[in-house]
């Protein structure tokens, strides 16, 4: 059984459970692409917590990769945001890769939360931040 059906740490499913429902939607099919990749890459198993109050996911047995942050602000409420560390190269990169993807500063993939989760892009973009420490950018 792969990580992707791990329960949702205690208090990161308490912080997702006062997003609407659609954003709660989109974030379990996010969140599962990032442990399934996790779990393909052998970048060790993820901590899942809250990092400034959004759910977060580490490479913390390992060091592999950066921070993957889920982000739904009510500022903004029909998009999710999948955001890495700002001092990374990551965004620049992916913008390069996958330009098919909306991008916000330095930081976010800007998904809309009415259009389908573009999964072969993200999985290219969550692969490179899981093992971001590795050099496999």
């Amino acid at each position: 059984m792969g990580q992707s059906a791990l329960l949702m740490a205690p208090r990161v499913a308490a912080t997702v459970a006062t997003y609407p429902r659609q954003a709660r939607a989109y974030l379990g099919t996010l969140r599962a692409l990032i442990f399934d990749e996790a779990e393909r890459l052998n970048a060790g198993s993820l901590t899942e917590t809250l990092k400034w109050g959004e759910p977060a996911y580490l490479t913390e047995a390992t060091k592999a990769g950066t921070t993957v942050r889920l982000a739904w602000k009510s500022t903004k409420p029909d998009h999710l945001r999948l955001l890495v560390h700002c001092q990374t190269t990551l965004v620049d990169t992916w913008r390069a890769r996958v330009p098919e993807l909306q991008y916000e500063g330095n930081r976010a993939v800007l998904l809309p939360l009415a259009e389908a989760l573009p999964e072969p892009a993200l999985r290219v973009c969550i692969a490179m931040a899981l093992c971001y420490h590795r050099g496999e950018t």
